[in-house]
């Protein structure tokens, strides 16, 4: 004799399970993207950073305002960051790093990082 019990899900089962993975990507998708611009931002400042030493060692050499050139060969692109630039006066270095408008975070696109330079007392401060 055969049994009336089903094997199967029920459609309100199905609707429930559906719903959840909804909520679970509603919530996880922004905080992925989040973590991809933090993960891309980090390149900038990896790329700016390594600025430092070569800043410090130039002004203690000559005391005066450095050319990107004048630093030796650092890197000034990246895989997200499209270029690094220099404007300086007596009194500060300020370096941009400028991010790419394609193949990056919706909001970091053509936004920049930068890095100043104040030789009076030899500290870094951020603008990000």
């Amino acid at each position: 004799m055969v049994s009336g019990k089903s094997n199967g899900f029920t459609l309100i089962e199905l609707m429930i399970v559906v719903a959840i993975v909804g909520i679970l990507a509603a919530v996880a998708i922004p905080a992925y993207q989040d973590y991809v611009a933090k993960a891309q931002r980090s390149e900038a400042l990896t790329l700016l950073g390594g600025l430092k030493t070569p800043t410090r060692e130039y002004f203690a050499q000559t005391g005066g305002v450095p050319t990107l050139s004048a630093l030796g060969n650092p890197a000034l692109t990246g895989e997200y960051v499209s270029s690094i630039t220099l404007a300086a006066t007596s009194s500060q270095v300020t370096y941009t790093a400028t991010f790419k408008t394609t193949g990056v975070a919706p909001g970091l696109s053509g936004t920049s990082v930068q890095m100043i330079y104040d030789p009076s007392d030899e500290s870094f401060s951020w603008n990000l």
